[in-house]
């Protein structure tokens, strides 16, 4: 049901306006904002504070300063600030300004920056407070309302050391591959001044809420919208048949979809059943309250075991609950069990986990008129209706041109009709690889010919976006009376939620990683992704391999401590070497000297601690780079001169705060010998670059490799202005399981990474962690540290205290951010990291990559840092925390 698009705003009187003092000057605002917030944001168009899950007040991204004293403005009605002084970080003086964005940014303490706005208003408020008498414990035992997920807060304490002291830290820019340097838009990004998608207001905008279903499993007998479409303020409710095209996505199966039509039939309780467009972002999600549906509800099947087994189909419009088999065998594994001397058994349990990026998703669509040239920005987007022929739509998704594929096929419009921008968002970790608003946004923005904006609140996210999988691993391993490995027989099943995503990969990825890097003879592996009702499971930091490689780690100390030895000699004694036979049966190269390298580095640090007394566990692990497994990957990015002496690098790699952006700008740097100020990075579909999903390690290796070609292909040719230079970089070599090889080349790369974890016998806390990381080159130290302390910090979170559960009707038991137990600054332990540089052969600059491995090794090391305080061998995550565990139900 569509109003006509040219309905005034909503006539509703005000009956009061509330006045303040911003950043020095009087206003007034409406009184009917629901808090501070969205006085600030949607009124006087103040972008500083952060909405990441208002009104919970729970992430601090939307910290100001309230008549002296930080406030969290999603917190703050209007009637606690009448009169007062409220300060945003538009208003604190410039040179204070630039002391912060000076230590913030040499420091490396933001990545993706959506939450360093917030916390800078918090550390200002302790300077006024205490000046130099502010402390490192203090800062962090303050920062306690303040949530990051990206940098393990290690860096923000650093900087805030650095501003206590008056210290001006030195601001280095990067002056290639290998050398520190700042951020890319780092001090932008820790002002608050580089916009966000959900920071754009193009005029004319409209906004979009969603309808969610009520029940995970549900016949949609009738949907009503009429009192929706009645509400003051809506302009249009749209529904699955409004659809002009295609209604199901899908990063590997079109099996998602984007609405559920009257006469289809539900899967789980993040599936949409219409948008609401409306003048404002409060009447649009009033209005999508408002839609009426009609349900036949049936029972969730939210037991993986009983899927497996039931002859019902747990998903709308699709045969069987079976995602996928991934399976492998070499060798005699019933023989050399039977042969062992010491043989284990143990079945392990991980958990579903949300990754809590704190931006939520957000998409702007904005129609083009006809003639206009592309990009536009989100400031200036707005036009005059006229006759429009593309749609731009502004996306912090991981592949832009995935995105754009499924928003042509929904509405039916050839792909160059859509032109997707990425606007580098405020945190993914894998979460943000499928769609989730932007085919919806833009079906009403073409529908309606103007700019539409829908955001999430984090309700919404926490239902709609994919989860980590929870997985149940049955382990049977043996070795010899000296500790060396001889076979290894494992069983998985996988809750990968209704749709593929890319499930039927992380389950792929577990069996194939299930031997951890290590020289196992004889190996019987087998993973299965099972469809249920419970939320969706997809690509999440560490893609399988962490939850493997949990599992493999317990069966290693096991088998030391009935051998006799330590846990790091068992590691010694049986980690993959050039020549050796991995896992589905890969020949490893030398790439894999890194594993010896990162044991060897953490020893002082394992022996010391041991001297000591202290409880103490290691983990060792492996994480493939590049998606691999017969995957034809191609990777392409442009160098362009301009007239102003600017350098454009575009690539095709999404920024969420791993850095790709700065190893894009530092590679130009290296081989095209400018400076670092002198390269604006790009990324927009305008150019066919697309290599699929930021994922897998790969942006930092594939990036590297393609805009190093182009800037090669530049000089050769003499850097011509005004040229378009293409370059690719291609892994075209792998090998698939199913290809049924002796020694397949599962994957091109690997990373490596050793960790000590050192627990207080006393306490039972996790003190101080060692991390070895082999990133075959460090393109830029400072930001690698900063992503290894960043995966130390979710790694603590996933082994010790994290969980996303459901209950039997398939409904989230966790819906705040605090309800996800993540680690808070007070609670972090010291981290050292050692960079370990061994290149992988024939990689660009020996790069290996970081993001993923750097928590792959955590949860098996602080499994044994406990049992080693008091001796309970521990199966199932997370080891603390038992009320965000698994169901125990769902999985017997």
């Amino acid at each position: 049901m569509t109003q006509d698009p040219s309905t005034p705003p909503s006539a509703t009187a005000f009956p009061s306006t509330t006045a303040f003092i911003l950043n020095g000057s009087p206003v007034e605002v409406r009184s009917d904002h629901d808090h501070l917030l969205t006085a600030l944001r949607d009124e006087l168009h103040v972008t500083s504070p952060k909405d990441g899950c208002s009104p919970s007040g729970q992430c601090g991204c939307c910290t100001v300063i309230v008549d002296g004293k930080a406030r969290v403005a999603c917190q703050t009605p209007l009637d606690k600030v009448v009169g007062k002084p409220v300060l945003t970080l538009e208003g604190v003086d410039a040179d204070e300004r630039r002391r912060y964005a000076d230590a913030f940014a040499a420091t490396g303490a933001l990545q993706c920056g959506f939450c360093t706005p917030g916390v800078v208003m918090r550390v200002k408020s302790m300077l006024d407070k205490k000046g130099a008498d502010l402390t490192r414990d203090d800062a962090a035992r303050l920062l306690g309302a303040n949530l990051c997920r990206c940098t393990g807060y290690i860096k923000i304490l650093d900087a805030v050391e650095s501003l206590a002291r008056n210290e001006t830290p030195v601001v280095l820019h990067p002056t290639g591959v290998g050398s520190r340097g700042i951020k890319y838009e780092a001090a932008s990004l820790a002002l608050g001044d580089r916009p966000f998608i959900d920071d754009l207001a193009p005029e004319g905008l409209l906004h979009g809420a969603f309808h969610l279903t009520a029940h995970a499993r549900a016949d949609i007998i009738a949907i009503d919208t009429t009192a929706a479409a009645a509400e003051p303020g809506v302009v249009a409710v749209f529904t699955a048949a409004d659809v002009p095209g295609e209604l199901r996505s899908g990063l590997i199966h079109k099996d998602w979809p984007l609405f559920i039509p009257v006469g289809g039939r539900t899967s789980y309780l993040g599936d949409p059943l219409a948008i609401v467009v409306a003048d404002t972002r409060a009447t649009a999600r009033r209005a999508a309250e408002l839609v009426e549906v009609t349900y036949e509800i049936l029972t969730p099947i939210t037991s993986p075991i009983e899927a497996m087994s039931s002859d019902e189909d747990a998903v709308w419009g699709l045969d069987g609950n079976i995602l996928s088999t991934s399976s492998y065998q070499r060798g005699d594994v019933g023989q050399a069990l039977a042969e062992s001397v010491h043989l284990v058994s143990e079945t392990f349990q991980t958990q579903r986990i949300d990754h809590a990026f704190l931006e939520p998703e957000s998409t702007l669509a904005v129609p083009v008129p006809a003639g206009i040239p592309l990009p536009l920005t989100g400031a200036n987007s707005g036009t005059e209706p006229t006759d429009f022929d593309r749609l731009l739509v502004f996306s912090g998704g991981q592949g832009i041109w995935d995105d754009r594929n499924d928003i042509a096929r929904m509405l039916d419009v050839p792909t160059e009709t859509i032109v997707t921008e990425l606007v580098s968002n405020g945190g993914a970790f894998g979460g943000k690889e499928d769609l989730s608003n932007q085919a919806q946004t833009a079906l009403a923005a073409w529908l309606l010919q103007v700019p539409v904006r829908t955001t999430f609140s984090r309700e919404e996210s926490f239902l709609v976006h994919t989860k980590r999988h929870p997985i149940r691993m049955t382990y049977e391993a043996g070795c010899n009376a000296e500790g060396r490995l001889t076979a290894l027989r494992v069983r998985m099943i996988g809750d990968s939620g209704p749709y593929a995503s890319v499930g039927m990969k992380v389950l792929e990825r577990a069996a194939g990683h299930a031997s951890g890097p290590y020289i196992v003879p004889a190996i019987d592996v087998e993973a299965v992704a099972v469809r249920t009702n419970n939320s969706v499971c997809g690509a999440f930091r560490g893609f399988g391999a962490n939850q493997a490689q949990f599992a493999m780690e317990g069966v290693l100390d096991r088998l030391a401590d009935a051998t006799g030895i330590s846990g790091w000699e068992i590691r010694n004694r049986n980690v993959v070497t050039p020549g050796a036979v991995w896992g589905p049966g890969q020949i490893m190269d030398d790439g894999c000297l890194g594993a010896r390298a990162c044991l060897e580095a953490i020893k002082p640090a394992y022996d010391a601690a041991r001297a000591q007394g202290r409880a103490v566990g290691l983990g060792l692990g492996l994480k493939n780079s590049g998606l691999g497994n017969g995957f034809n990957e191609v990777a392409r990015a442009v160098v362009h001169f301009r007239t102003d002496g600017m350098v454009e690098v575009r690539h095709c790699w999404t920024e969420m705060g791993q850095g790709v952006h700065t190893v894009a700008q530092q590679v130009a740097v290296e081989e095209l010998g400018v400076s670092a100020e002198q390269v604006r990075v790009i990324v927009d579909s305008t150019r066919e670059l697309g290599a699929g999903q930021t994922t897998g390690s790969r942006g930092t290796l594939m990036g590297a490799g393609s805009v190093a070609h182009a800037c090669r292909k530049a000089l050769a040719d003499g850097c011509r202005v005004g040229v378009d230079y293409e370059g690719e970089y291609r892994v075209d070599w792998t090998n698939s399981l199913s290809e049924g090889l002796t020694n397949p080349i599962i994957h091109s790369t690997f990373g490596y990474a050793a960790q000590v974890v050192v627990l207080g016998r006393e306490s039972g806390v996790v003190e101080h962690v060692v991390a070895a990381h082999d990133v075959g080159r460090a393109v830029n130290p400072l930001l690698c540290e900063g992503q290894i302390e960043g995966a130390v910090h979710m790694g603590l979170g996933y082994a010790l205290s994290e969980g996303f559960p459901c209950d039997p009707d398939g409904r989230p038991l966790n819906t705040t951010l605090r309800d996800l137990d993540i680690i808070r600054p007070k609670d972090m332990p010291t981290v050292e990291v050692i960079l370990v540089e061994s290149p992988q052969p024939d990689a660009p600059y020996g790069i290996k990559g970081v993001g993923e491995i750097g928590l792959v090794p955590t949860a098996g090391a602080t499994a044994e840092a406990l049992r080693q305080r008091d001796g309970v061998w521990r199966s199932e995550l997370p080891l603390v925390n038992a009320s965000n565990r698994e169901r125990s139900g769902a999985w017997s």
